[in-house]
């Protein structure tokens, strides 16, 4: 792809925040690094504005929901599940190569190679299969932290904690989890502001769980879906800390070197490959240790903990 001389496409990325984080973003700047691609030779595609993301080896970005709505991403995700099997794009869909064709067409670009996130998911499954260690990852990419952005228009708090509770297999939907949202949200505020990373949007399986409790902060509504991300990522960078669910999401806080709380109550719910390379990850770029994880029934004494180690 590199010796074409054309522009390669690299997306569209359409999966889970935290395969996004852990995996692909590290792999393309492993692909740039490796094919000496200058930054205007590769166009990412991803959704939610996480431009950011990809700097700066990468010099230019297209986001899905510029040309897509937040339903038809949804109903195109749920039919890529059906198609599949899984929400992992382990091959190139009908509805990608015509997201690729109109967003290249869109950016300008004329003759372009398409690598989309299915050779990620062939490099690496030696080590999700249990084959191979995570130093087998670390030969294909490059961990470096993200950087902060600006969060003038949002005004908030000159310190505050972010949260995100979400449902998934490692915190269900019961009402003991849903008990515990409330109470660790409650507590935290008496403690000092805390700004919740709910936005409304229903585009994946990862939307926060919306609840209000007094001196909780909610962002605006109204957010472009084309910018969310990159809001949620902006507020995860300026906040002491974060707290919620365990999951791909809660990766996001120490690749910002912001300690991260994350809490489950099915502890065969997550992978612990995954864990692992999240670890082994954070540690390479100076972030060991930032990534807490906790199950719910030690709850309530961490987020006491955490209200108490204010600034």
């Amino acid at each position: 792809m590199a010796a074409s001389g054309h522009t390669i496409v690299a997306g569209p990325w359409l999966g889970e925040v935290g395969f996004e984080l852990l995996y692909w973003v590290p792999f393309l700047a492993w692909v740039a690094d490796r094919a000496s691609l200058p930054p205007e030779r590769l166009l990412v595609i991803s959704r939610g504005g996480t431009a950011g993301w990809y700097a700066p080896f990468a010099g230019r970005y297209a986001d899905v929901f510029e040309h897509v709505s937040p339903d038809a991403f949804r109903a195109a995700h749920d039919a890529r599940v059906a198609e599949i099997g899984e929400q992992k794009q382990t091959r190139v869909t009908d509805f990608e190569r015509g997201l690729v064709e109109t967003l290249a067409g869109r950016a300008g670009v004329g003759r372009w190679t398409l690598l989309h996130p299915s050779r990620m998911y062939q490099s690496f499954n030696p080590y999700w299969w249990g084959h191979l260690p995570p130093g087998w990852v670390h030969r294909h990419a490059i961990y470096r932290p993200l950087a902060g952005a600006r969060t003038d228009a949002l005004r908030l708090p000159p310190s505050y904690v972010a949260a995100k509770f979400y449902f998934n297999d490692c915190f269900p939907p019961t009402e003991a989890n849903r008990a515990f949202t409330r109470e660790a949200l409650a507590r935290l505020a008496r403690s000092g502001p805390v700004v919740a990373l709910s936005t409304g949007l229903n585009i994946d399986d990862h939307h926060g769980e919306r609840v209000d409790e007094d001196g909780v902060r909610h962002l605006p509504e109204g957010i472009d879906p084309a910018r969310n991300l990159a809001v949620q990522s902006a507020v995860v960078a300026g906040a002491r800390a974060f707290v919620g669910t365990y999951g791909g999401f809660s990766y996001l806080a120490p690749f910002h070197l912001v300690p991260a709380y994350a809490f489950y109550s099915d502890p065969a719910g997550f992978s612990p490959r995954h864990l692992a390379m999240a670890r082994s990850a954070f540690e390479r770029i100076g972030a060991a240790g930032l990534l807490r994880l906790h199950a719910v029934t030690e709850g309530a004494a961490v987020v006491d903990g955490i209200g108490a180690a204010r600034d």
